[in-house]
């Protein structure tokens, strides 16, 4: 198949799946073609299978902001028909699924079917501002096919919008030959070079995040246990939470190391992650650091206990409860054997119900679907 596929570019968990997917796609034999602003993070490089599409967009005095949904939508246009496109699959409803009804209006007879999957802030906050409301409704329902990545974004979906279409729960996966147990000594000594545990988290720094609540509960974990915290990605949180670090004298102890491509080969490293969001449809980092053999303490909240199962492969509390998040850190830091049980049953859950390879062939079975009915 000719696949187009239209997400964000950056480090955001619908970009890096939408990405991932595109090159899982490709591995199997099919043709895709990214469709947006800039190269997606997680591309390393472009091959006969894999291309990349630039959205320009036009500057002109007229506009107070650059038009990019109709910029999109032509594109899209022209991908399709000098490709020979046989779907479009957009991530996010608004505003990618809203170019690709403009680009199908345009393509007239030849139809080409849409793929629309839902990942969360396009739902629960763009979404619910009651003036995209209609809109966001209107590209879901005029799509061939809807995925939501978890259960309950599935019913978020249809409950705040009223969705009277089926939607496709299809959850997010991970590569499990590229995030896998491996601590790799000497790699650890540099971040630990006196035998400190290593605690990671890894987001967009959105203040959703809760990157200070990471700090607070390191700052509580470290009067306990010698330990470091890897601090993985950017965003608008992370000048609080370097405040923060400087203010509880852990500047030593704390290491910011921005974004990165391989997260893989840091996960590896840690012996607990942290992740306590206010919210997370699903939590892609989470599962990443079960994939990786690395026991995830999260808040209990969206889409998290449908990925972490609380006491087997990971702890849940509720959002904010930072002394009880620290507990548990405490709880595995200090219990090495019930850490490899938690981290082994994460690697295990990975395997069974999130790889790869068992979750692109429902995107594959899916697009042969809208294909063969449209």
């Amino acid at each position: 198949m000719k696949i187009g596929i239209t997400c964000y570019p950056t480090y955001g968990g619908s970009g890096v799946v939408a990405t991932e997917l595109g090159l899982e796609l490709a591995a199997r034999g099919h043709d895709v073609h990214f469709i947006s602003y800039a190269v997606p993070v997680r591309i390393s490089a472009l091959s006969e299978r894999i291309h990349f599409h630039e959205v320009e967009v036009m500057n002109y005095p007229l506009f107070d902001h650059p038009p990019y949904t109709l910029a999109l939508a032509s594109q899209m246009y022209n991908v399709a028909v000098n490709e020979s496109l046989d779907l479009l699959h957009v991530h996010y409803a608004i505003p990618h699924s809203v170019s690709a009804f403009l680009a199908r209006a345009m393509l007239g007879a030849r139809r080409i079917p849409v793929v629309t999957t839902l990942h969360g802030t396009d739902i629960t906050l763009v979404g619910s501002d009651r003036s995209y409301l209609p809109m966001t409704r209107f590209a879901i329902e005029q799509s061939d096919a809807a995925t939501a990545i978890s259960e309950y974004l599935r019913q978020v979906t249809v409950r705040e919008f009223g969705i009277s279409r089926p939607i496709d729960v299809i959850p997010n996966f991970v590569n499990c030959d590229v995030f896998r147990p491996g601590k790799e000594p000497s790699k650890r000594l540099e971040f630990a070079p006196h035998g400190e545990k290593i605690l990671v988290h890894l987001s967009n720094f959105r203040p959703v995040k809760r990157v200070t609540d990471v700090v607070e509960i390191f700052s509580r974990v470290r009067r306990e246990v010698p330990a470091k915290l890897l601090m993985i990605g950017d965003g608008p949180e992370r000048t609080a939470a370097e405040w923060l670090v400087r203010d509880k004298n852990l500047a030593g102890a704390v290491v910011f190391l921005g974004k990165q491509n391989q997260v893989q080969e840091l996960l590896r490293l840690a012996d607990i992650f942290l992740l306590p969001s206010d919210l997370e449809s699903f939590g892609l980092a989470a599962l990443e650091a079960m994939a990786s053999g690395v026991p995830p303490i999260c808040s209990r909240v969206g889409g998290l206990p449908e990925v972490v199962t609380d006491g087997v492969e990971g702890f849940l509390t509720p959002p904010r409860e930072v002394e009880a998040m620290a507990a548990c850190a405490l709880n595995l830091l200090t219990d090495a054997e019930r850490r490899q049980q938690m981290g082994q049953a994460g690697r295990h859950r990975a395997l069974r119900d999130f790889c790869s390879s068992k979750i692109i062939p429902l995107y594959e079975e899916l697009y042969r679907r809208v294909i063969e009915n449209t």
